[in-house]
C-alpha cells in the first residue's frame, strides 16, 4: 500500500479547486440576490419617504381645517359674511351700458373671374 505522494497532492489539489469553484458560484448567487434586494430596499425607502411627506401634508390640512382660521376664511370668502364692525363694500355694476361699440370691419372677398385670377397670377398685377 505504498501510495505516491505526488498523486495524492494532485487529487487533493483538484478537489480543492472544485470546492473553491462551487464556493465562488454560491458567492455569485448570493451577491446577485444581495444587489437585487438592495435595489428593492432603496425603491421602498423612496416610496416610504414620499408617503411620509404626503402624511405630513394631510395632517397639516386637517389641522387647518379644524381651526378657527379656516372657519373665518370660509365665512368671509365663500359665505360672504362679515363680523360686527366690518365695513362691507359691495361693488355695483353700471346700470347704463356703454353706447360706444367698437367693431372691426370684416373684409369682403372680391369676386373675380377665373381668367382674371390666372392673368394676375401669370402676369402680375392687382
Amino acid at each position: 500500500m505504498n501510495r505516491d505522494p505526488q498523486k495524492n497532492q494532485k487529487v487533493i489539489s483538484i478537489l480543492l479547486i472544485a470546492l473553491f469553484f462551487f464556493m465562488l458560484l454560491g458567492l455569485n448567487d448570493r451577491l446577485s440576490e444581495y444587489f437585487h434586494l438592495s435595489s428593492q430596499r432603496d425603491a421602498i425607502a423612496t416610496e416610504v419617504y414620499a408617503l411620509q411627506n404626503t402624511e405630513i401634508a394631510l395632517r397639516t390640512q386637517i389641522a387647518y381645517a379644524s381651526s378657527d382660521n379656516a372657519v373665518e376664511d370660509w365665512a368671509r370668502g365663500d359665505a360672504h359674511m362679515a363680523l360686527p364692525g366690518d365695513v362691507v363694500i359691495v361693488p355695483i355694476s353700471p346700470s347704463v351700458k356703454s353706447s360706444v361699440i367698437l367693431k372691426t370691419p370684416t373684409p369682403v372677398p372680391s369676386s373675380a373671374q377665373n381668367w382674371q385670377i390666372w392673368k394676375n397670377f401669370l402676369f402680375g398685377g392687382k
